[in-house]
């Protein structure tokens, strides 16, 4: 009787070989008519047992792209020397091909590193590793390509999931003025970006008026270190990893030209603010001709009359919560620019 098997990863068709280990590629074994499915496990488990590690240093394959997923691939590339301690024994990089002959940070510390690069989408190299790593790659992976893998595939994400999940945390964190977020290491899971169980998690202070430049930098010190713990202890932190939360699970989408537009009459001083270093301009400076109210104002009308800070009425609201917006003239006779500040109280500006 010919047995052909194949082990994926969704719970109805796991099959546990042993504490850590699982079957993750298709395999075929004859067996006599005689023999049940536990005597075809046993065949199956003594066959690969050689080929799965139970320790470091450990083969990995890592996908990434950008400033962030470097860090991590930094860690990892040094984590070579056996002086080191040795966490990984080889490592292979997946990385966005060449495009417009513009190549990512990945790429390009991988070439400096002599590492082997496989682009993407991936074709199979024909060699054996235990398991994957993906930092900062956007792209989502399938389910037959995680289950390569005995111990799947490992991912740094920097916020504190269940919240920010998707490609843009970093981002969200800034523009929404969070006072702490963190790192996460979790287990890949298929069809879904940032659901799998988490392995690690760490919480970080963010510094004030931050940027999501800065904040980025700092969390990918924090992950790349978070990682290479995680696997000095691999099996022990799967065997103890914790599913997410089903509650305070919010979303991180791309960043796009909607997202930069500044609402004067909606947006607070401390929202402008969150969202100027969460976008971030070159030079830290930005410029304007003219300002769309009810009518249109010059720049220097703009600045010398709805903005300059000798025509605000001090308010005992903090600043930070201060609110433009459009006022509404008692008397004809008044055309001063001034009038059109209103404060979040709807306190008057005083005429000079």
């Amino acid at each position: 009787m010919l047995l052909h098997f194949m082990c994926l990863c969704a719970k109805s068709s796991i099959l546990r070989l042993s504490r850590c280990t699982f079957l993750t590629r298709t395999v075929s074994y004859v067996l006599p008519h005689s023999r049940n499915i536990s005597d075809f496990l046993r065949v199956v488990n003594s066959a690969n047992e050689n080929e799965i590690r139970k320790s470091p240093p450990w083969r990995v394959m890592f996908f990434g792209t950008d400033e962030f997923a470097v860090e991590s691939l930094k860690i990892l590339t040094q984590s070579r020397n056996p002086s080191a301690g040795k966490v990984v024994d080889t490592i292979d990089i997946v990385t966005l091909p060449v495009i417009s002959s513009k190549e990512v940070p990945v790429r390009r510390f991988a070439k400096q590193h002599h590492l082997l690069i496989h682009d993407w989408p991936l074709q199979w190299p024909c060699k054996h590793f235990d398991v994957g790593v993906v930092v900062s790659f956007g792209c989502l992976l399938k389910e037959e390509l995680i289950c390569r893998f005995p111990y799947g595939i490992l991912n740094v994400h920097p916020s504190l999931l269940p919240r920010w999940r998707g490609p843009a945390p970093v981002f969200h964190a800034v523009l929404h003025g969070d006072a702490v977020t963190g790192v996460t290491i979790m287990q890949i899971r298929p069809k879904r970006f940032d659901v799998g169980p988490v392995l690690m998690q760490k919480e970080f202070v963010v510094p004030a008026r931050c940027t999501s430049e800065e904040l980025g930098a700092d969390l990918s010190k924090l992950g790349a270190e978070m990682l290479i713990s995680t696997l000095k202890n691999l099996p022990e932190m799967i065997q103890n990893q914790k599913e997410q939360a089903n509650h305070g699970a919010t979303l991180a989408p791309k960043i796009n030209t909607a997202m930069s537009w500044i609402n004067w009459e909606e947006q607070t001083c401390h929202q402008i603010d969150c969202l100027y270093r969460a976008i971030g301009f070159k030079d830290g400076l930005v410029g304007f001709a003219a300002v769309k109210l009810k009518k249109r104002l010059s720049a220097a009308d703009f600045y010398n009359g709805y903005l300059h800070q000798s025509s605000v009425t001090w308010s005992s609201i903090p600043r930070e919560k201060w609110l433009f917006k459009t006022f509404k003239k008692q008397h004809k006779k008044d055309k001063d620019a001034n009038y059109f500040i209103h404060s979040y109280n709807n306190g008057r500006v005083k005429n000079k």
